[in-house]
């Protein structure tokens, strides 16, 4: 199964600390933030690596190569222009053809989360698309996941910029190939353009309980890395069994 990472955001609200990098590439703890994800996936058994760039994705190539150094092989899709979350995943197509399923990462998240059995949720459910889910204190720049009580998700809500406890999407999918057709040309959204036209065929989530952090804003980033000691070894700490092992094939 190949993994796509998200990292062609602009990165805005974080350039008054970090305004030359493009944000996965922000140092936390001697190394880049995408060095952590990347590494995630490489202790859970995932060797093949789709970087959807876009902002000064020259510098992640630089930085990545084939990625031959981290243990992994790295392919690149490049937005000329800002695609959104979804558009990015539609200009990855070609790279993904041979797979009828495929994991998606954003590349300014962490969330403690054992892949595998988010693969088997997903399957298990046969839906086109699962997502990590977390329940976090303050939900205000996230906005909300609605699920029914079997985690099929039923709806999103905005951000609302009120302070309060809710469910949000923790930026980690595993999606079905067919979910590429629904996804419209250009510019899209996932939450806003792509999901709301696939409730009816399938979506669900799975609640995840370890470690989330968000390096989005300049204080987010400032406890990211205050906290690079235990993201790092939240990182490697999920081993994950092979999908031979679980009966993935």
């Amino acid at each position: 199964m190949k993994a796509l990472l998200l990292v062609g955001g602009l990165g805005k609200r974080l350039r008054p600390v970090v305004d030359s990098r493009p944000k996965p590439l922000a140092q936390v703890g001697g190394d880049s933030f995408l060095d952590l994800l990347v590494g995630q996936l490489r202790q859970q058994g995932f060797r093949n690596l789709v970087m959807c760039t876009g902002y000064l994705g020259e510098q992640v190539e630089a930085e990545f190569g084939n990625g031959a150094s981290r243990d992994v092989s790295i392919e690149y899709s490049k937005e000329l222009v800002p695609m959104g979350t979804g558009g990015a995943i539609k200009l990855a197509d070609t790279l993904l053809e041979g797979s009828e399923e495929f994991l998606v990462m954003n590349g300014d998240s962490f969330v403690e989360v054992d892949f595998n059995r988010l693969i088997h949720f997903h399957r298990n459910h046969g839906g086109l698309a699962s997502l990590a889910t977390l329940r976090v204190e303050d939900s205000a720049r996230f906005g909300t996941v609605l699920t029914d009580p079997v985690g099929r998700v039923t709806g999103f809500s905005e951000k609302t910029g009120q302070e309060g406890p809710g469910v949000v999407n923790a930026g980690v999918y595993v999606f079905d190939r067919t979910l590429l057709s629904y996804i419209p040309e250009g510019p899209s959204s996932l939450e806003r353009d792509v999901f709301p036209r696939v409730l009816e065929r399938g979506v669900y989530a799975l609640e995840q309980r370890g470690m989330f952090i968000d390096i989005g804003t300049p204080e987010d980033y400032a406890r990211a890395q205050q906290l690079s000691a235990e993201l790092k070894e939240r990182a490697v700490a999920t081993k994950g069994r092979s999908f031979e092992e679980d009966g993935c094939r």
